[in-house]
């Protein structure tokens, strides 16, 4: 049985709380995307754990794969690794050996490019780590992928290769002057020493067949995805999107299971009951203007700020043709609403039902971001509900949900076409109301 995490908005939704949930029902977690700028916060037992790379199921003593179409910083994974045992935890961390390392060369020039659009209506709001020049020679079939660092002929030979082009780049380009990064020597001798480090504690594996031979077995296997639906590279707000595919056809291609293995089993879109992102673009429902204060409001009892960057995210209200498009090219078999707790107490609440685009209603998101930043979002509005007392709620069920808050959530059901499988009323693993195990489904 599989079970795919999917964040069905612009990440931020939540989803390593629902990760840390389920995974406890399943013998291995596998990240199929993105490197350590996917923040994730799993809270156990009031501890609070921050994530960014290494996968939300080691918190509870599962298997946790970081896939092939993951971005791997070495340096990152060991540090939390080494943080997670100094915590008590022993967490049991594979690396697929397809997945491409992020490189010291990878950070430095994604600074001098962020730094560059900084001015321009092009930045996508990067953290800065080295993700987007990494599937760039990804794409581009100069990349250094963790199977090389097992192999230090090969890695040398790499290393030869890319690093006089990146100087090129950083130097005659950029007019940078670079240093140890850019270093053929320098580099080597740190990522030598990292691969010594991966092959001692037999961390490497062939990523599609390990988990291949896992669901095999009968094994229960998590997929968890980072970012969200909206950011992806080909079904989202391009340019203003992560570079690599979060939805729910990346669990395939991102740890090399099969697309039916993934297809028969369940996926989850992860909801956050208002809408939040960080960086520039388009954002209908973004509360602005006389609703600034709301905003400010929401965002300070939502906690919004970004987990890799500390940066403050833009608030909205929930855009419901963001779902609509998540549902379709994900296909959703369920979903998880989270913070609904946050919204609680408003003398309003409102989602945008609808957009008008040129005296036409659209129900779901145009193609083009263009198209999407001209759309006005047709709001309707909700019975607010109560603040109460929401770990008491938590520890009664759903019932104990106020009744407005329930209209909420059925409605969001109805338009996505999937049932609630869970409600998040806090950030705790205890204050997750779940009404079906999609393990169980």
């Amino acid at each position: 049985m599989t079970v795919t995490i999917v964040g069905s908005q612009l990440g931020d939704e939540g989803k390593g709380a629902l990760v840390d949930l389920w995974g406890g029902d399943a013998d291995v977690v596998a990240r199929y995307q993105g490197g350590d700028n996917a923040g994730h916060t799993v809270v156990q037992d009031g501890d609070e754990y921050k994530l960014s790379l290494v996968p939300s199921g080691a918190i509870r003593d599962k298997v946790g794969v970081l896939g092939n179409g993951c971005v791997v910083n070495p340096k990152t994974l060991f540090s939390e690794i080494d943080e997670l045992r100094e915590r008590g935890l022993d967490p049991d961390v594979r690396v697929a050996r397809r997945a491409h390392v992020i490189m010291p060369y990878h950070r430095v020039l994604d600074g001098i490019e962020e730094e560059a659009k900084s001015d321009s209506d092009l930045d996508a709001g990067t953290t800065g780590r080295g993700i987007g020049p990494t599937y760039e020679d990804k794409a581009g079939r100069r990349g250094i992928r963790v199977g090389d660092l097992l192999d230090p002929e090969v890695l040398r030979d790499r290393l030869e290769y890319v690093i006089p082009q990146k100087r090129a780049l950083a130097e005659d380009v950029f007019g940078v002057d670079t240093g140890e990064a850019f270093d053929v020597d320098a580099v080597y001798e740190e990522y030598v020493e990292i691969g010594e480090r991966l092959r001692e504690e037999s961390m490497t594996v062939n990523a599609g067949e390990f988990l291949g031979s896992h669901v095999d077995a009968g094994d229960d296997v998590l997929f968890e995805g980072a970012q969200g639906t909206s950011i992806d590279i080909d079904h989202g707000i391009y340019p203003y999107v992560t570079s690599s595919n979060p939805t729910a056809g990346g669990a395939a291609t991102g740890t090399g299971v099969g697309p039916t293995v993934v297809g028969r089993g369940e996926v989850v879109g992860i909801v956050k009951a208002y809408l939040s992102r960080v960086g520039t673009g388009p954002l209908p429902t973004e509360l602005t203007g006389d609703d600034e204060e709301l905003a400010d409001y929401i965002r300070e009892k939502g906690g919004e700020f970004g987990t890799v960057t500390g940066r403050p995210r833009r608030i909205g209200w929930l855009d419901v043709p963001m779902l609509r498009h998540a549902a379709r090219a994900n296909g959703f078999t369920g979903l998880a609403v989270n913070h609904i707790d946050v919204l609680a107490g408003l003398d309003e609440v409102k989602v945008g039902h609808s957009y008008g685009l040129d005296g036409e209603e659209l129900l779901t998101m145009p193609a083009t971001t263009e198209r999407w930043g001209r759309c006005e979002p047709n709001l309707r509005e909700f019975e607010p509900w109560p603040e109460v007392d929401w770990s008491a709620v938590a520890a009664e069920g759903y019932d104990a949900i106020p009744e407005n808050a329930q209209t909420y959530l059925e409605y969001l059901s109805e338009e996505v076409g999937a049932p609630i499988y869970a409600v998040g009323v806090g950030p705790d693993r205890a204050q997750t109301i779940e009404l079906a195990n999609p393990f169980e489904q």
